[in-house]
């Protein structure tokens, strides 16, 4: 257990740094220059502007050293869609927009993107940085760039992925056992699971190939893939005690909808050749009365 807090609190340590490098304390007076994105910044292209001033709001003034290496640090909380305009307010503090005058994020947009990722930090063990204190931020009636809502109610009904307490893995499990967990729950999918190292060390868990449904429940088709891949991310101390490194494994996931419309994975089954019971229950379902 203390390996693994270790191994969780280097991959935020970057993370920490870079954030306690308070943006909010940054001189408006002092002399900046514009230039252009790098391609290497990945988590900053595409944001509809193309030239950033420097030193950012992070205090950061060497593009090279400083900016591009330390935008990676925000990376992992990105990747997690914790919020649809995460990206929007964190590149307006590490990549501002080159215009003549300065724009922060506003207090609000703040507010709305630390309301739902400070939950993603809080399931790995960390709270929202204090040097992301939205107080400090300038206030809609300012000029600063504001929160917009543009996307539908469809997308606010999707089931959605959530911090949640790790679910029972169990190996060579009886026939009966599989069975009675399609029964109890309102999902059962399988899918292929792999996870990988990266060059700081620490483990990416990937989603490949198609997911198939065993019992479908409120999951939708074309949605389920992705979901499964949110739901590593941000629950990524269950996903590193579940899954192994290695090879691509294949995995039987049951769980439930909750009524916030976030899923729950209850039981996750390995899925190896030599579980027969477990593709005995998927056969079995088809004509199987709870």
């Amino acid at each position: 257990m203390d390996a693994l807090f270790s191994s969780f609190s280097s991959y935020f340590f970057f993370f920490f740094l870079a954030s306690s490098l308070s943006a909010l304390a940054f001189d408006l007076g002092q002399s900046t220059r514009c230039v252009t994105i790098p391609n290497q910044m990945k988590v900053c292209q595409d944001v509809g502007y193309s030239e950033m001033r420097l030193p950012n709001f992070l205090g950061h003034s060497n593009l090279e050293a400083e900016v591009v290496p330390r935008s990676e640090d925000w990376r992992p909380l990105l990747q997690t869609g914790c919020h649809p305009q995460a990206q929007a307010f964190l590149c307006s503090l590490i990549a501002p927009v080159c215009l003549d005058t300065f724009i922060q994020p506003c207090r609000s947009l703040c507010v709305a993107v630390r309301d739902s990722c400070a939950p993603v930090l809080a399931c790995q063990g960390h709270p929202w940085p204090q040097a992301l204190d939205c107080d400090r931020l300038p206030a809609e009636e300012d000029m600063c760039l504001s929160p917009h809502a543009h996307f539908g109610q469809f997308a606010k009904d999707l089931p959605k992925a959530a911090c949640q307490n790790c679910p029972a893995v169990e190996e060579a499990p009886a026939m009966k056992t599989v069975l009675d967990a399609f029964c109890q729950h309102d999902f059962a999918v399988t899918g292929r699971i792999r996870r990988r190292r990266i060059l700081t060390g620490e483990p990416e868990f990937e989603v490949e190939g198609r997911v198939e449904f065993i019992r479908q429940g409120p999951l939708l088709p074309y949605d389920t893939r992705h979901l499964l891949q949110q739901w590593l991310l941000i629950n990524l101390r269950c996903a590193d005690a579940m899954v192994r490194p290695g090879r691509l494994q294949p995995y039987v996931l049951t769980g439930r909808l909750r009524p916030d419309g976030t899923v729950a994975v209850t039981r996750l089954f390995p899925w190896r050749k030599k579980d027969a019971n477990i593709a005995l229950a998927t056969r079995k379902w088809k004509h199987h009365r709870c």
